[in-house]
């Protein structure tokens, strides 16, 4: 094999390859002789081919596999022993010429490829046990647990039935009966009896609760609604419909005791129970709130600790994901860049600046993460793999059998996981001093940051 230095400017590089017809004959007749071995050909005992035969009947494809194999060998060993780290898979050019492929296939021509990428930036880690840095905490308070059950109370109402001839209102439940049609004609799916609905909770189509207000038990109302455009079920999405509802009864919302009684009520054995139960969720929710601030706060701190050049190939991958992400939703949300009183030129400027920033500090959280021999667990893969899952109810399996045969999303697991252990492992190192704040302080910080980035 000879290897030829065509390009070595910043941290772009790149090699001519040439493998002589040789090499790759030799490759070749062992991969013949190792098929003739395996094969089980028609009027053949087994192992028993003539290679010779073997390679009029499977001589093409080999060669193909034989030249596949040395080119994703001889790429990777190019930067193996020049002790470079291509910044992504290598781009590959294997000659066009019809005449030239057609000679190395019959093993009749030396085979010459170009193989090019950037490389990983070389960097000095610098010592991070250095680092200060403040961990805002929140305890969690009595109002805050106070706060967190009243909230609890709400998808536990208690109804009182409204009196004779009183009309609802927002927030009442309403039990009715209903048909809907469309152009006179009644639908699939749009028909209930005994159906209960609190007036103002959005769970019906938009339109339908709010012409349910003034109504008592006993009347009959008519509602006229459009089904949404992206509505889920394809044959109603955007249409026009009438519900004929038959008002039942009309409760109003009483008011809810927080008690033992209340917490047996939602399967705790008395009310410290549930009071316990509801501080350890209010101190999870604080707890992921400090991480999230002190994690931002590590990443400012690498970032202005750290300046190098930047392989241009994933700072333009990392842009048009960033990009593409914040064109959909401004277009779902109907927005442009003068609501958001930019221009799409400054937008871009400053998108690319962000992912400039997260190329860079994924270069710098790998290498020290290399460094440190941080390693992801397959528990630890596995638990990322089942919470993805979970996203999606009904199809868990699917998801499961997506990522176990794509190497890639499976990768795109990985990442989280090991930027976080890494983040762990500097503010282990770093000098780490408490700050008590109170929740809104917290939110504020976090908030105020992420609209920042």
């Amino acid at each position: 094999m000879q290897v030829t230095e065509t390009l070595n400017a910043g941290l772009k590089r790149e090699f001519k390859v040439v493998i002589t017809a040789a090499d790759l004959n030799k490759d070749l007749d062992a991969k013949l002789v190792d098929i003739a071995a395996r094969a089980q050909i028609k009027g053949f005992r087994p192992g028993k081919v003539p290679v010779a035969h073997v390679r009029n009947l499977y001589g093409k494809s080999a060669m193909a596999e034989v030249i596949q194999t040395k080119v994703d060998e001889k790429s990777r060993e190019i930067f193996a022993e020049r002790k470079l780290k291509p910044a992504y898979a290598p781009d590959v050019k294997l000659p066009e010429d019809e005449k030239e492929v057609n000679a190395v296939m019959d093993g009749k021509a030396d085979l010459a490829f170009t193989v090019a990428s950037e490389i990983v930036p070389e960097f000095e880690v610098k010592d991070f046990s250095g680092l200060t840095l403040q961990k805002h905490v929140v305890a969690a308070s009595d109002e805050a647990v106070d706060a967190q059950l009243k909230t609890l109370t709400e998808s536990y109402k208690n109804y009182e039935p409204k009196k004779a001839g009183a009309k609802a209102a927002k927030g009442d439940r309403v039990t009715m009966d209903f048909v809907g049609s469309i152009d006179g004609k009644e639908f699939d799916g749009g028909k209930g009896e005994d159906i209960p609905l609190e007036i103002g909770s959005n769970q019906f189509i938009p339109g339908f609760e709010d012409q349910l207000i003034g109504a008592k038990a006993g009347d009959d109302v008519t509602v006229k609604v459009t089904f949404p455009a992206n509505y889920s079920a394809s044959n109603l999405a955007g249409k026009d419909a009438t519900f004929a509802v038959k008002v039942k009864g009309v409760d109003a919302p009483a008011e809810t005791k927080i008690d033992d009684d209340f917490a047996k009520k939602i399967g705790f054995e008395d009310l410290s129970k549930l009071k316990d139960m509801v501080k350890s969720g209010v101190e999870r929710e604080h707890a992921q709130l400090t991480a999230m601030k002190l994690k931002r706060d590590v990443l400012d701190a690498m970032d202005k600790d750290y300046s190098f050049d930047l392989p241009s190939k994933l700072v333009e991958a990392e842009f048009e994901t960033i990009w593409k992400a914040l064109t959909q939703e401004m277009q779902k949300a109907g927005k442009s860049f003068a609501d958001e009183n930019t221009t799409e030129e400054k937008a871009r400027a400053d998108y690319f600046k962000i992912a400039e920033r997260r190329v860079r500090l994924g270069l710098v959280l790998g290498t020290i993460g290399d460094r440190e021999k941080v390693e992801i667990s397959e528990q630890e893969l596995q638990q990322a793999l089942i919470t993805r899952a979970r996203q999606f109810p009904g199809q868990e399996k699917q998801v499961f059998d997506f990522y176990r045969k794509n190497t890639n999303a499976l990768m795109e697991l990985r990442g989280p996981i090991f930027e976080q252990k890494v983040v762990d492992l500097i503010v282990s190192k770093a000098k780490v001093t408490d700050k008590s704040v109170s929740a809104e302080e917290l939110k504020k910080l976090v908030e105020d940051e992420e609209e920042a980035a």
